[in-house]
């Protein structure tokens, strides 16, 4: 390694809900450590995953989607979270879905804007553009008015067009040398992505049926001899969104406990063994102090 032309620094991935910014993030590091849904919201905390590469080192800040200020407490605490992103980073990313702008979107460039922070802009779910030829105009229309160091079609999903991304993001990075070890991949604790894998099974299982009134919170983490023993919470806002999440018998609480299980063994690299209850705490989504005690804004 050169130190001289060895490059590293911290990038916002900014947007509005569902374009992709997690999905991005996870190709970039080369592992699943966001978790990834259908769902708007899905991110709900401010996320490193830090992504090395022979010329350089990004560390990646994979933030809440900017939305409108409507609806619960928690909504207002991750908005905060992600423009706070742009007070701890050498550049943005700002990603959008192809072929839309929405006014959520317009919001997300203003926080950009304002930043004074130099910009890069990703066009994600290109594979997705029934229109090909719609994609220039489209382009033309996002450059107009307003000014990005490059800006990059891909497809976060499929890893089309992520190489030419890397260089220009690594490109606008100060010379350094690595922040961080090579073979890390996140500053989150394994009691987080704990939390974070039980969290994506519910997103995954149960649809909009439980839109904001979920969290996950560990109360036990421990290893014994190489096994994590984890006693976790599904905390919901009412007594009747208890069956949906238990299901008939106890069967998908213990499928969702079954899948997160397997998603913490590949993140931790040994065997866990999962304890889940599910508990109701009325109206926590928008009770500040609930929303803090989830850490939720962290």
């Amino acid at each position: 390694m050169n130190p001289s032309t060895y490059r590293a620094g911290r990038v916002a991935v900014l947007g509005r809900p569902n374009v992709g910014k997690s999905t991005l993030v996870n190709a970039l590091v080369g592992s699943r450590i966001s978790i990834v849904s259908h769902r708007a919201q899905t991110t709900r905390h401010r996320l490193l995953g830090v992504a090395s590469f022979p010329e350089g080192q990004l560390l990646l800040l994979d933030t809440p989607g900017i939305h409108h200020e409507r609806g619960p407490a928690i909504g207002r605490t991750l908005n905060r979270s992600a423009r706070g992103a742009l007070t701890e980073v050498d550049a943005v990313l700002l990603v959008v879905e192809a072929g839309r702008w929405t006014e959520e979107d317009e919001l997300a460039w203003r926080a950009v804007s304002e930043s004074g922070l130099p910009c890069l802009l990703a066009i994600n779910k290109i594979d997705r553009l029934r229109d090909k030829s719609a994609l220039l105009p489209y382009i033309a229309r996002l450059t107009t008015g307003r000014r990005f160091l490059a800006v990059h079609p891909i497809a976060a999903l499929k890893g089309d067009g992520l190489d030419a991304l890397v260089a220009d993001l690594l490109a606008a990075m100060p010379e350094s040398e690595p922040l961080c070890d090579e073979d890390e991949i996140t500053d989150r604790s394994e009691r987080f992505l704990a939390a974070e894998s039980i969290r994506e099974q519910l997103l995954l299982r149960l649809g909009d049926e439980l839109p904001y009134s979920s969290a996950v919170e560990i109360e036990r983490f421990e290893d014994d001899d190489g096994l994590a023993r984890i006693s976790a919470v599904i905390w919901v806002e009412r007594e009747g969104q208890k069956p949906i999440v238990i299901g008939r018998g106890g069967e998908r609480m213990k499928a969702i406990g079954r899948a997160a299980r397997e998603r913490m063994e590949a993140l931790f690299g040994r065997k866990v063994f999962l304890s889940l209850w599910c508990k109701v705490r009325e109206g926590w989504a928008d009770d500040e102090a609930a929303v803090r005690r989830f850490g939720y804004g962290e």
